[in-house]
């Protein structure tokens, strides 16, 4: 049984701009984890759109719920052996800190990428779109 979602920023991203998938994710906001390096691609767009990318923006993704977790030297391995898994599955750094964090803690990995459906590795995840 899963505990809970791991956010790619893809599924956060279709949130914060009202795209499709977004009623998918935003009733598992609440409790919901997201590694940092995650939160960094969806800074990155934000700073994209002209959005300060502050902490304000941080405390308002956390005041829905939404926990952000450090990547630390673990979690590096743990992605690390996902690409082994998958070498020729083009999943960048984000794509597998999301997998290894969601891996690590049981959760289901949301994501708007159809491609990680079809992945050979032992991680539950939710295609939104």
């Amino acid at each position: 049984m899963a505990a809970g979602h791991v956010l790619d920023a893809s599924a956060l991203l279709a949130v914060l701009h009202e795209e499709a998938g977004a009623e998918a994710v935003l009733p598992v906001l609440e409790g919901a984890l997201m590694s940092s390096v995650n939160w960094s691609e969806v800074l990155q767009k934000a700073a994209a759109r002209g959005v300060a990318v502050g902490g304000r923006m941080r405390r308002d993704v956390e005041a829905i719920g939404v926990t952000i977790v450090p990547f630390e030297p673990d979690d590096a391995e743990a992605a690390a052996r996902i690409w082994v898994g998958a070498p020729r599955a083009g999943l960048s750094l984000g794509d597998r800190a999301c997998l290894a964090l969601a891996r690590d803690r049981g959760a289901v990995a949301l994501t708007t990428d159809r491609a990680w459906a079809a992945l050979p590795l032992d991680v539950a995840v939710e295609v939104v779109r």
